[in-house]
């Protein structure tokens, strides 16, 4: 039996996020699948309060502030994020069923090729985002066995209503901070794969389409037979449904963008002073401790998760502009008057290419990537004169 389009490319982030509640809602047990969400977003949202009556303990002191703040940062926009996600469910299951309709369905082995080749390379991308993130967060939960037997420590600088120094105070709190930042770390990569994938699927109907024009057939001008009148025929039926079939990526895309945009915006926005505040924590980190290690691979995560949005909207950008060019090389000058007609109109509405924006504002492409690098560095050099004062 042939796969859905939506279990080809969603099946991994749909079965995290089934574990973790926070898929469509069931059919049966409705009531504990409630309680259960609410649980794991407790989780998240107590962990922000925690840090929040921290930071406002310790405020004044550069180092420990930013200590606390480079992980605020990161649990706001997963508790962002995942809040609007668990709201906007209606919307992810009308995207499904955009995604299984029949003009999505693929009609030939090299559909199926694109289809499968796209979605490989979106779940390779993802997964080496995922493994990051486990390797910090498991650095993170390994950091307090090297602290001495006398005095312990939790993995992270939030304000807890235990004694440290007292069990099993101490193994609660700690069993709380490690699951609390494992769940968040599946939520970041479940939430974000769920988009990242859909955009990549986007982009692969688009190449389907692009397979589809370069079937459309030769009819030479000297061909006076009946089979050029069918060839006609033939042609303007396949080049018709080309054009449906971009028109309805575009629907799709922009459903997508109208569900999301506010996540990516909070994300590419809170992007530059996460990044700036881990490089600041990574000067001031001791270079041979597992704390350091522990920053250069947060580090990493966050660049990933930030590069994949950015590659994977110039992808879907590029494509679209690369659709233009093949319906230019097209056999069109051999074609039927109406053919030539429906051309003009589609080159036209193509002028102007598919562009996923963040906040409705901000293009995912390759120079909005380095521009936040840029002002990542801006605020971090500014944030390490001040801590060298």
């Amino acid at each position: 039996m042939t796969k859905s389009n939506a279990n080809i490319f969603l099946k991994r982030p749909e079965t995290v996020l089934k574990y973790l509640g926070l898929w469509l809602l069931p059919t049966k047990y409705v009531v504990l699948h409630t309680i259960y969400t609410i649980f794991i977003m407790f989780t998240q949202y107590s962990f922000i309060v925690l840090e929040v009556i921290y930071i406002v303990v310790v405020w004044g002191d550069l180092e420990e502030v930013s200590e606390a703040s480079y992980l605020l940062f990161t649990q706001a926009s997963v508790c962002y994020k995942t809040t609007v996600f668990i709201f906007t469910r209606s919307n992810l299951k009308r995207l499904l069923d955009f995604m299984d309709t029949e003009m999505f369905s693929s009609q030939s082995a090299a559909h199926d090729r694109i289809l499968h080749t796209e979605a490989g390379k979106i779940k390779r991308l993802t997964a080496i985002f995922l493994t990051s993130a486990t390797t910090t967060c498991t650095l993170w939960a390994i950091m307090p066995l090297f602290d001495s037997a006398e005095i312990r420590h939790f993995p992270f600088k939030i304000w807890m209503p235990v004694d440290t120094q007292k069990s099993p105070h101490y193994e609660v709190g700690y069993f709380y901070q490690v699951s609390s930042i494992y769940i968040s770390a599946f939520l970041f990569f479940a939430v974000d794969s769920t988009t990242l994938s859909m955009i990549i699927f986007g982009r692969a109907q688009l190449k389907i389409v692009i397979d589809k024009i370069k079937q459309l057939q030769s009819v030479p001008i000297v061909d006076k037979s009946q089979e050029k009148q069918q060839k006609w025929l033939n042609n303007n039926k396949l080049f018709n449904e080309c054009i449906s079939q971009h028109q309805l990526v575009i629907r799709f895309i922009q459903i997508l963008e109208d569900t999301y945009h506010a996540n990516i915006f909070f994300q590419l926005s809170g992007s530059a002073m996460i990044i700036c505040i881990i490089g600041l924590r990574i000067t001031i980190a001791e270079p041979s401790g597992v704390q350091f290690y522990s920053m250069i691979t947060y580090m990493g995560t966050m660049l990933s998760q930030l590069l994949l949005y950015c590659w994977c909207g110039h992808e879907l950008t590029s494509t679209s502009e690369e659709l233009r060019m093949w319906l230019y090389q097209s056999p069109w000058h051999e074609q039927d008057a109406k053919f030539r007609r429906t051309l003009i109109i589609a080159m036209e509405r193509m002028k102007k290419p598919i562009i996923f924006k963040a906040g409705h504002y901000i293009p995912l492409s390759r120079p909005t990537f380095v521009s936040i690098l840029r002002s990542s560095y801006s605020y971090f050099a500014v944030l390490n004169q001040a801590n060298n004062k």
